[in-house]
């Protein structure tokens, strides 16, 4: 596997490539990752990782291949094509030393990670397979980062190239499929492999862990969880809670937008920053919250599906998402029938929808009950592990292979 994106990273991309690769080892195989420096989401390196240039480590069966590259703190499209040429630029310079594997599977947007698997699996001459977790042409194109149409265009030319000469193409929601064909690859080769619910559902009660984090009983919470960057457009959020001081509003996690939001929400005593809690604690800080809240930008459709949505429906709390109705996010939530959605960066629209499900406690909990409900029918580890399996397998030749 090629994944920029690995553990001790708990958010995005990286429990997704891990679980993958942790499963492979699991069922006998000699699996190698070739990943990046921990940053992610704070966009800053893992301390642990100060100083290393490579390293290779081996957790849990899996044999981790590390290369060093470049963190840029801010985003810029600039600084963003310096990243991915660091990690393309080490990654082929120094490929894993390893035996001939039997295929190798890329996780993109990144598209170093797609080049370099691209280029690994020819070398080796064994079936290529990239995963499109999500496409940063488009993104990049509706980012709002400077330089982000220029950076667009390079982008979709890097992505068509990393993707036309895969055996089999994997897309995690069929919101992709259409832009996945527009870069040039067959329809037919293009197969859905959704994400899973990557974390477990909460341990402990609501009002132990309600209690512990000083919320209220009676105050209506409302939390986002993981990324704060800029495609998120998390200033919705620090706006709501100004307009509504019984609102709790938590913004969980990090990101390279964190201290621009904390230094525009300064003096809103209703906006709180939670430092990222571990794999252990997590599902029980989502379950103790009102509503969890997913947003993005106006200017983003995004076809992607954060991961933060699988955990957000594991948790059984009701969703508000203040994102395009057309996009993958949106989709996701009306199949699940587990959230509402509002437009995009309209807080009123937000808070009304938030005031609605604390005036009513059970149509909340109705609400939030379908989530592990849709979990259980359709995210289960068990079942995207098992996709993954067959897309291998089919690239392969057949099952068992």
């Amino acid at each position: 596997m090629v994944s920029t994106n690995y553990a001790p990273e708990h958010a995005g991309i990286g429990p997704y490539a891990t679980q993958i690769a942790e499963h492979w080892a699991s069922r006998g195989h000699e699996t190698h990752v070739l990943a990046g420096m921990p940053h992610y989401p704070s966009w800053s390196l893992d301390p642990a990782y100060a100083g290393v240039w490579r390293r290779t480590e081996e957790r849990n069966g899996v044999v981790v291949h590390r290369r060093r590259h470049t963190v840029p703190p801010r985003q810029t499209a600039l600084r963003r094509a310096t990243f991915e040429a660091s990690v393309l630029a080490h990654g082929l310079l120094a490929p894993p030393a390893m035996a001939r594997p039997h295929a190798v599977l890329a996780q993109m947007p990144s598209l170093a990670g797609g080049i370099i698997g691209a280029r690994l699996a020819a070398r080796w001459r064994v079936p290529y397979v990239p995963v499109v977790q999500d496409l940063m042409g488009a993104a990049a194109a509706q980012s709002g980062i400077r330089g982000g149409d220029r950076a667009a265009a390079l982008a979709a030319r890097a992505e068509s190239h990393a993707l036309r000469g895969a055996r089999l193409v994997g897309v995690i929601h069929e919101t992709f499929v259409d832009k996945v064909a527009a870069l040039g690859v067959d329809p037919g080769r293009i197969r859905l492999v959704p994400n899973w619910s990557h974390v477990s559902g909460p341990s402990a009660s609501r009002a132990a862990t309600r209690e512990r984090l000083g919320w209220g009983e009676d105050e209506t919470v409302v939390l986002h969880s993981g990324n704060m960057g800029l495609k998120q457009g998390l200033e919705v959020l620090v706006e709501a809670a100004r307009r509504d001081p019984k609102t709790r509003i938590v913004l969980l996690g990090d990101g390279n937008q964190r201290a621009h939001l904390a230094e525009l929400g300064a003096g809103i005593a209703n906006l709180h920053f939670m430092e990222p809690v571990g794999d252990d604690e997590f599902p029980d800080v989502l379950a103790a919250a009102d509503v969890l809240a997913v947003t993005q930008r106006a200017s983003v459709l995004d076809m992607s599906v954060p991961s933060k949505l699988t955990s957000y429906f594991a948790a059984g709390r009701p969703v508000v998402a203040s994102v395009a109705a057309e996009g993958g996010t949106a989709l996701e939530v009306l199949r699940s029938g587990a959230g509402v959605l509002v437009p995009p960066e309209d807080p009123d629209a937000l808070l009304a929808q938030v005031r609605r499900l604390g005036d009513d406690p059970g149509a909340a909990a109705e609400l939030g009950a379908q989530g592990p409900r849709h979990v259980e029918a359709h995210l289960t580890r068990a079942a995207g592990l098992a996709r993954i399996d067959a897309l291998i397998d089919e690239a392969l030749g057949g099952p068992g292979t």
